[in-house]
This record gives structure tokens, C-alpha cells and sequence, in this order.
């Protein structure tokens, strides 16, 4: 019987990463869930709610879960008045998207408990811990980055 090879330390770490991530992530989709929202439109009210109003790019690169099309996601949430377009005083070809004011009682009413749940599944390692797995995150995006 042929002996396995050993696991490659990359693809182990990615492993465990990509479980860590789909655990953690199943649990946070649940509460979202639980609003009425989708992810994508979720982190459109986050994105605004914490950032404010800004062009679709700039939103697009901000958010922090993308899935589905954007154009969709901001026509639900704008027959939801939840968000609106405006057109950009400065760039005629520009449109803005902003939260309306049930939108933004929504994010005040979400984003606490939001910040609670995650705080508590992160709070399974300590805030050395923390920042150490932040910082290892941030030297594979920068190394990703300049690819």
C-alpha cells in the first residue's frame, strides 16, 4: 500500500483558511438572513452606513462581500427605499448612492448587533492573536496585490 505524501504546508493553511472563512461566514449569512437581505445587498448598507455616499465603483471596491450583479442589488434595495441614485453635481455622467433615511435606520438598528456577532466569533482568539492573523491577512492581499 503506497504511502500518502506529506500535505503541502500552503495547501493545509489554505484549507483551513477556506474552512475557517466558510464556517465563520455561514454563521454571519444566517443573521443577515434574518434582516430580509441578500450578502450583496447587506454590504451595500454596511459599505454606506459606515462610509456614506459615494459613486458605484467606488462602492463596488468597498464592499466587502460582492456577489451578484451590482445593478440588480441597488434596484431591490431602491424599490425596498432603502438606498437611493442621485445624479453627482460635479460629474453629469456620474451617479451617487445613498442610503435613504430607512436605510440608514436600518444600518443604526443592524450594524451594532452586527459588530457584536462578529466581535464574538473573533473573540475565540485573543486581540494579540488577532492582530497577528490581521496582519499575516494584509501580507497576502499586499502580496496578491502586486501581482
Amino acid at each position: 500500500m503506497l504511502e500518502a505524501p506529506k500535505t503541502n504546508k500552503s495547501l493545509e493553511t489554505w484549507e483551513t483558511f477556506a474552512r475557517a472563512f466558510n464556517e465563520l461566514n455561514k454563521t454571519n449569512s444566517k443573521i443577515i438572513k434574518q434582516l430580509g437581505l441578500t450578502q450583496p445587498q447587506f454590504s451595500v448598507i454596511e459599505t454606506l452606513g459606515n462610509l456614506g455616499p459615494m459613486k458605484i465603483g467606488r462602492l463596488n471596491s468597498n464592499m466587502l462581500y460582492n456577489g451578484g450583479n451590482m445593478t440588480i442589488v441597488l434596484d431591490q434595495l431602491e424599490n425596498s427605499k432603502l438606498i437611493r441614485r442621485i445624479n453627482s453635481p460635479t460629474d453629469r455622467r456620474a451617479i451617487i448612492i445613498e442610503l435613504t433615511e430607512d436605510g440608514q435606520k436600518l444600518f443604526n438598528g443592524m450594524y451594532p448587533n452586527h459588530a457584536s456577532h462578529i466581535g464574538k466569533m473573533m473573540g475565540r482568539l485573543s486581540e494579540n492573536e488577532q492582530s497577528e492573523l490581521n496582519n499575516l491577512l494584509k501580507k497576502l492581499l499586499n502580496h496578491n496585490s502586486k501581482r
